[in-house]
């Protein structure tokens, strides 16, 4: 056994595929209760022992958000930012590199810096990740538009969480967060898949972008809607005004605590999301090791989303 396998060995979550859930399709899942024991977006309070590495894979996007910053760099704290994109084959090796350096790292995951069913890289990533390290766990963020349409795919490349972002179930209230699609088919489609892909055992997180002056009074009517679908997680994000929303506000700490509670008749809120970089590596927290794994090269374009 050489080193880089002792290292994918020690990097294990507490729990096996033998523990998995059966889903009615047959194949094994990690259940929702094993993974708040070890994935820190899952997670009962923080998980300052469990590490995550995000893979900048997706280049493209097929909606146009209204907060959306297309920029890319090395600095800004934000989700759907990255230095760089990189192939699916770099992919794996950057989590090879984050094992050897973290072998706490129990998620690998993909969210950007574009929408991950854009384009065919996500996916593919997956697939090489379930060969070689089976037991991390595979964790996808999506705007759900082409979710229906790769449900299957999705199951199929044994993805054990799902984020998806809805930030309205009203048309009339998406149309003014969302260009570039149709809220109504939007709507459906997101709603539709987390049905699909909940039905097979992948467990869904839904992510909100709270916007004060267009969603906070539809939270909870957002949360019903989820949780009915199947959705076992609900993540609020605070918005950060910039583009086309830069005339809105960012919701400070009693905004987001009404909407947590709002969304809480319905379903359970995850409250220590950090809004990571869709590069980040290492621990929660703790030092980003990202420059270790990735070429820092700036690309020209960007395409931001909150994922």
């Amino acid at each position: 056994m050489n080193k880089m396998q002792v290292r994918a060995q020690d990097s294990k979550p507490e729990f096996s595929s033998d523990a998995a859930a059966r889903s009615p399709s047959g194949m094994a899942r990690r259940t929702f209760t094993e993974l708040t024991n070890a994935h820190p977006c899952f997670a009962k309070g923080s998980k300052p022992n469990k590490g995550r590495i995000h893979l900048p894979v997706s280049p493209g996007c097929n909606i146009s958000c209204r907060f959306c910053d297309r920029k890319r760099d090395d600095v800004t704290q934000a989700p759907g930012v990255s230095s760089s994109i990189v192939t699916p084959e770099e992919a794996v090796g950057a989590l090879r590199r984050a094992l050897e350096l973290c072998p706490e790292i129990t998620v690998a995951g993909i969210a950007g810096s574009g929408e991950s069913l854009a384009t065919p890289y996500a996916l593919e990533t997956f697939r090489l990740i379930e060969r070689e390290f089976p037991d991390i766990i595979k964790c996808m963020s999506t705007n759900g538009l082409l979710l229906p349409q790769y449900a299957d795919e999705i199951i199929a490349a044994k993805v054990d969480t799902l984020t998806v972002t809805v930030n309205a179930v009203a048309p009339e209230i998406l149309a003014q967060i969302v260009d570039g699609a149709d809220p109504d088919v939007l709507i459906r489609n997101q709603l539709a898949g987390i049905r699909a892909v909940t039905a097979a055992g992948v467990t869904v997180k839904v992510n909100t972008v709270l916007i004060p002056e267009i969603n906070a009074d539809h939270i909870a009517a957002i949360a019903k809607k989820i949780s009915k679908a199947g959705a076992k997680i609900y993540n609020i994000i605070p918005l950060i005004p910039q583009k086309e929303l830069a005339w809105c506000s960012a919701p400070g700490c009693a905004e987001i605590n009404a909407a947590r509670a709002a969304a809480e008749q319905y379903i359970p809120v995850f409250r220590h999301c950090q809004r990571c970089r869709a590069d980040a590596a290492g621990m929660l927290g703790g030092t980003d090791i990202s420059r270790q794994i990735y070429a820092r090269t700036i690309n020209a374009e960007n395409t931001f989303s909150h994922g």
